[in-house]
């Protein structure tokens, strides 16, 4: 690779981290020695602040990270708290029903029970901290169940499970269509 490609490289993986990553791992990543990755991290510290980006490099010892400019915080924390505090979908409520009243559920029962695939929305709902895992059943895949959390209660001011209203009752099956009408 190009100098220019080693550089982006670079940026794509610290990007991609998250979290401080060692010189020899970013080196080993890219088929450098660790000379050439403090060059290129040298290089990157300095486009990124040649060109004004919201991002720098942070070297902290033998550790590299990108990170937002302090400048910045206020705009990431208002559009992360917008993102935080979006209002749950009817599907989110469907699930956190299931979960709630059946405690605890595979994501397969949820999906049975709703009819959709709920991969997605399990996920998220354990993201915002309102679902969470509870071990693992012990059948063929040993199957992930989930459950409520407290944040769960907090959010729908409740005490306990307890206090959830009753469900309906369920209604008969339906009988079945009178001969004359399934002759035809």
């Amino acid at each position: 690779m190009r100098m220019n490609e080693l550089e982006a490289a670079a940026e794509a993986i610290l990007f991609a981290s998250g979290e401080p990553l060692e010189l020899t791992r970013l080196a080993e990543a890219l088929g450098v020695d660790e000379t050439q990755a403090n060059a290129l991290a040298d290089a990157l510290a300095t486009g990124l602040e040649e060109r004004g980006s919201g991002l720098s490099l942070v070297r902290m010892a033998d550790m590299l990270q990108l990170c937002t400019r302090p400048q910045f915080s206020d705009c990431i924390r208002a559009a992360l708290t917008l993102k935080s505090n979006t209002p749950l979908s009817p599907a989110a409520f469907e699930v956190l029903a299931v979960v709630a009243y059946h405690q605890p559920v595979t994501k397969a029962y949820i999906e049975q029970v709703r009819g959709v695939d709920c991969h997605h929305m399990v996920s998220s709902l354990c993201q915002k901290g309102l679902m969470e895992e509870r071990g693992r059943l012990d059948l063929p895949g040993r199957p992930l169940i989930y459950g409520t959390t407290e944040e769960f209660l907090k959010c729908f001011c409740l005490e306990s499970l307890d206090d959830l209203p009753p469900l309906p009752p369920e209604e008969p099956a339906a009988e079945a269509l009178p001969a004359e009408i399934t002759e035809n």
